[in-house]
């Protein structure tokens, strides 16, 4: 990222608020499908406990399990470039514009 001359360009990147829409928007999805495949992940296992020889049980759980490893990774993922641009906004504007606290 090249380096922000005055206040003119960090108000440019005060369009954060609608960024920061956008971003609790996807965390909430994200949120809800992890919520969500967790449920159908506890009642497999729930499943998978009483008939040990469905193998389709056993397939549809590892699946799950999976999905939920791909979700928290995700997840995980956004935090860190939520960080880091908040990090660099900070960086590099916090003479020329506070944005209000929503975090």
């Amino acid at each position: 990222m090249a380096a922000l001359s005055g206040s003119v360009n960090c108000e440019e990147l005060a369009e954060f608020q609608e960024l920061s829409k956008g971003r609790a928007s996807r965390d909430r999805v994200r949120k809800n499908c992890r919520a969500q495949t967790s449920a159908v992940v506890k009642i497999l296992r729930e499943e998978r406990g009483k008939n040990l020889d469905d193998l389709r049980l056993l397939k549809q759980l590892s699946k799950g399990q999976m999905k939920l490893k791909w979700i928290q990774l995700e997840l995980n993922v956004e935090e860190v470039v939520n960080d880091r641009s908040w990090e660099v906004f900070n960086e590099r504007c916090q003479i020329y514009f506070k944005p209000p606290k929503t975090e």
